[in-house]
């Protein structure tokens, strides 16, 4: 099937589906200049021990290891702009084409794109929770002061160090998301697996729960995945290339 073939019958698919649902990860947000996390030289682990910086174990016993090593990856995502992917996401919810985005990342584009219905398996960085008295707080602030001045994000009530709602290792995915993610997965008839590699449980799973329900997927990612083989439709293409072209498709 050439590229372009490929795309028209994704968009047949799309245009034809009751419950059509999006599952992004991290090769959405590289175009934005956000990295990502698996890549040899220059994803985040390239330098750096996961369990070490990025586990709750670590982060209750050492906060500041966290924070050093997410200091230059908070100003990117902070800094961050929606890509056409993202935008061309928003455009198929507003047509009434997409009914939700199940994402991976943590960065906020989909909402900023203009996406209503996001659900964020791995949490986000639109607050922060005190891990002593479970207060919430809105991040972005304490990212800035931490930034400009190395002031450790601090409950205000309590003094306690805040954590990012971003999921660390060994810390469970936020319950009623990942439920209601699952619940869709299992009731849509097409899935869109948008620049992700499916490496990351149990998120990866998601796909499978949509094809084993009789669901019909779609991969636009540039490397395999491990349902490809299942998939009706894979393009290996740049996500952002493709995604704009897939929806003026649906569109026309």
């Amino acid at each position: 099937m050439t590229y372009r073939n490929a795309i028209r019958e994704a968009a047949q698919l799309i245009r034809q589906a009751e419950l059509a649902v999006t599952l992004t990860g991290a090769g959405i947000s590289t175009p934005s200049g956000i990295p990502d996390f698996r890549s040899p030289h220059s994803g985040v682990w390239a330098n750096a021990d996961p369990m070490e910086v990025a586990s709750l174990q670590s982060f209750r016993a050492r906060p500041e290891l966290f924070y050093e090593w997410i200091k230059p990856l908070a100003r990117t995502l902070l800094n961050a702009k929606p890509n056409p992917a993202h935008i061309s996401l928003a455009r198929l919810e507003a047509a009434g084409y997409l009914t939700l985005v199940i994402t991976q990342n943590i960065d906020m584009l989909h909402e900023r794109a203009g996406s209503s219905r996001v659900l964020e398996v791995h949490g986000n960085l639109r607050e922060a929770t005190c891990i002593h008295c479970y207060r919430t707080r809105p991040a972005a602030p304490l990212l800035e002061r931490w930034l400009n001045y190395n002031d450790l994000p601090r409950c205000d009530a309590c003094g306690h160090v805040m954590k990012p709602n971003v999921i660390l290792f060994g810390e469970q995915l936020p319950a009623r998301i990942f439920t209601e993610a699952k619940l869709v997965a299992k009731q849509c008839d097409v899935m869109v697996v948008a620049g992700s590699s499916l490496e990351v449980f149990p998120a990866a799973d998601l796909p499978t729960m949509a094809l084993d329900h009789g669901a019909r997927l779609i991969v636009i990612n540039r490397e395999p995945t491990f349902v490809d083989s299942r998939a009706a439709i894979v393009i290996n293409e740049n996500v952002e290339d493709v995604l704009p072209m897939l929806v003026d498709e649906v569109l026309a």
